[in-house]
């Protein structure tokens, strides 16, 4: 992990507030609606549906598809409907309704036709057609119960036709909805002016009249209706919180509802509208279809209510689509305004103070971690927050969603370049230089303490590996110069990409030699298996490329690999001025004389028995024998690797099982049984004819009675 130093903290908090700035500002103000959509969807699909239409106190009477192709309406014109409506509405006031609002416009009426109709306009002989219907609304209206709806504009206003509005007087309100600019109703105005006066939003008269208040200004400049303060993000709005999805609406087919006048079910009435805020409006798949917060989330038309005469039709559940019919945005905010649960929206400096933090955070990651690991941190601070927020959102309080999410995202991006160009271009330089001297997880520790390297280190638990070329001077003096660096580059980098690839260090190159830890500086329990699997790939390695690479062609070369495992201290070990990155113990002289152990025996590979020991059952094993190394008084146990455990040869599971018979047999001073045993495989394994001649010599000139089987190697 980075250090952050005074100049990552500055760059942080820079990009961290140009992000939030940039993703908060007016031209990007529409990632507000965004999160809102997103919030809607994601509590539809993670929390579902959590109001009952049952307990709605407000239900939509639509003239829908099914009104237009049920008779008396199918095939007149719906300025002939008003009677019907009249009766209706007559109805459903005499049923409990608390008021009734009318979604739907009549600009004109069927008297006023000047469409011919025999030798006179259709409206001359249709006078008097609407005179019951306007009785109707006179009267519902005179009951405080009724609303008209109209649409205010300085071009094209659209009222109800003049006899309506002398019917209703005053009770006419406008049913103008706030849209987005991405044209999307996310929120509803709560009242207009009119004449110098603010007169409220059909929705918010609705809800005043069922509440038997009427809204007030509050010293903020806030609307309160009945005690609740409406929330307004933006002025004199509403934030329509579409918490059922349109599924908590009951609508009724206006078709239904006129052959149950005709059968003359009042208490369906009753049971349907008392006490209930009713909505008049089309519901039809081609006109006034509304784009809302709901447009991610599939929302429908309501939910079919009971049925009083007409039989259900064969298909009762809603089409799921992006839009909704406008009728039903008006309801859902005269719940939003009866249920008090109207979304709260963050203001801008919350908002842009939230979106800074999450930017803030994210940008400290991306400081400390490489970019594959901030990444990772931005996906897991996006999901607790978005699981936060929809939480929030349950409880109608609406957090920014998508600012934070994108601020951080591109906190995230800028960070990664301020780090490429400026902050790690030293960390760069000095990673590449070092990494050929020294380990990576050296560099890394240098680079994270962010001090300079100095004098120590500290005991652990390694395996040491030295190599080296057996003959290699006399090899040497056959070749020029050129010629040698290049075979020893070639077999020294195909030696260390092996040791490296198995979690090796190498220390050092001494000519020919190589001496390389496993264990450090990396922690690797497994250092001595993976130690020995290196050893016996690089002698693997080393055949093939005397059999196929050009540079050893005609040279033959062989090695020699020694290998042990204990405690050493592991460091900057050297001078105050100058030092270097190394190992130094007993258990590193014991690897070196291992090394050069093999040339008695006439083997490749030899490693001692606390190797053997840290290896487990992962290899197959042969024991040489036990030596005294030049330093050591103690004996130790050396072995061979053959192979990993059950891949060894034929040939090599019967020269080991002739080897352990013939040492077995040294050891207990058989040594005529000790030579058959070894003659079995002395012409294709050295240290077997090596024995068999030691076992000829002793039995020729018995040893001493305190003789000892332990070889006490001479040399190094």
């Amino acid at each position: 992990m980075r250090r952050i130093g005074k100049r990552d903290i500055v760059a942080t908090i820079l990009i961290a507030l140009l992000a939030g700035a940039v993703f908060t500002s007016p031209p990007l103000q529409g990632l507000q609606g965004h999160s809102l959509d997103i919030l809607t969807a994601l509590r539809g699909k993670l929390v579902g549906d959590r109001r009952d239409p049952a307990t709605s106190p407000v239900v939509v009477v639509a003239i829908d598809g099914e009104t237009y192709d049920t008779p008396p309406f199918k095939g007149s014109p719906t300025l002939t409907w008003t009677r019907e409506i009249g009766r209706v509405l007559g109805n459903v006031t005499e049923g409990g309704a608390k008021a009734i609002g009318f979604d739907v416009i009549f600009p004109s009426s069927i008297e006023q036709s000047e469409i011919p109709f025999g030798d006179a306009p259709l409206g001359s002989r249709m006078r008097g057609f609407d005179r019951d219907y306007l009785i109707a609304l006179r009267q519902i209206s005179d009951a405080g119960k009724l609303v008209l709806g109209e649409i205010l504009s300085n071009d094209h206003p659209d009222r109800p036709y003049r006899a309506q509005q002398l019917a209703v007087r005053t009770n006419i309100r406008a049913l103008n909805v706030h849209t987005d600019p991405d044209d999307v109703i996310r929120r509803m105005p709560l009242s207009f002016s009119i004449e110098g006066r603010p007169v409220p939003a059909m929705a918010v008269e609705l809800a005043a009249r069922a509440l038997d208040g009427k809204p007030e200004l509050t010293p903020s400049g806030a609307t309160e209706l009945s005690g609740y303060p409406i929330p307004s993000a933006v002025p004199n709005t509403l934030t329509l919180n579409f918490r059922g999805l349109g599924r908590d609406i009951p609508t009724y087919s206006f078709a239904d509802l006129r052959a149950c006048v005709e059968k003359g079910d009042r208490d369906f009435f009753h049971r349907a509208f008392e006490g209930k805020i009713v909505l008049l409006g089309t519901v039809l798949n081609f006109e006034d279809r509304k784009l809302t917060s709901m447009r991610l989330s599939g929302g429908t038309d309501g939910t079919p209510a009971a049925r009083c005469a007409l039989p259900a039709p064969s298909s009762t559940a809603r089409m799921v689509r992006s839009d909704i019919a406008g009728v039903f945005v008006h309801a859902t905010a005269v719940r939003n305004l009866i249920d008090r649960d109207a979304v709260t929206e963050l203001g801008f400096a919350q908002r842009s103070a939230l979106t800074i933090v999450l930017a803030a955070i994210i940008a400290v990651a991306a400081c400390m971690l490489a970019p594959g690991g901030a990444l990772i941190a931005w996906f897991a601070l996006t999901a607790v927050y978005t699981v936060i927020a929809v939480d929030a959102f349950v409880h109608a309080l609406a957090l920014p969603l998508a600012e934070p999410a994108l601020a951080s995202l591109a906190a995230l991006a800028m960070m990664i370049g301020y780090r490429f160009v400026l902050a790690d271009r030293d960390e760069r330089v000095l990673r590449k230089s070092f990494a050929f001297y020294l380990a990576p997880e050296v560099i890394n520790g240098i680079v994270a303490s962010g001090r300079m390297p100095a004098l120590g280190g500290e005991m652990r638990n390694v395996t040491m590996f030295f190599s080296d070329l057996s003959g290699f001077s006399s090899i040497a003096e056959t070749m020029t110069p050129g010629e040698l660096v290049a075979l020893m580059n070639e077999y020294l980098s195909a030696m260390t990409d092996i040791i490296e690839a198995h979690g090796g260090y190498v220390d050092k190159y001494i000519g020919d030699s190589i001496v390389a830890m496993f264990g450090a500086p990396a922690d690797d329990p497994t250092h001595a298996r993976n130690a020995v699997r290196a050893a016996l790939k690089c002698h693997e390695k080393l055949t093939e490329l005397n059999a196929g690479n050009p540079a050893f062609a005609g040279h033959g070369l062989s090695h020699r690999i020694g290998l042990n495992t204990g405690e050493a201290v592991v460091g900057n070990i050297g001078s105050r001025r100058r030092f270097n990155y190394t190992v130094m113990s007993d258990t590193v002289n014991v690897a070196s004389r291992l090394e050069g152990a093999n040339k008695y025996y006439g083997t490749a590979i030899m490693a001692s028995e606390a190797t053997v020991a840290q290896t487990g059952d992962s290899f197959a094993w042969r024991e040489l024998d036990a030596v005294r190394v030049v330093g050591r008084g103690e004996a130790i146990k050396v072995f061979e690797p053959l192979a990993k455990n059950g891949e060894e040869s034929a040939v090599q599971k019967t020269v080991a099982t002739a080897y352990a018979d013939g040492l077995a047999c040294w050891r207990a001073r058989d040594f005529a049984a000790a030579i058959e045993a070894f003659e079995r495989t002395a012409a294709i394994d050295p240290p077997s004819a090596l024995f068999a001649k030691r076992a000829r010599a002793l039995e020729a000139t018995p040893p001493a009675s305190d003789w000892t089987p332990v070889n006490t190697l001479e040399g190094k």
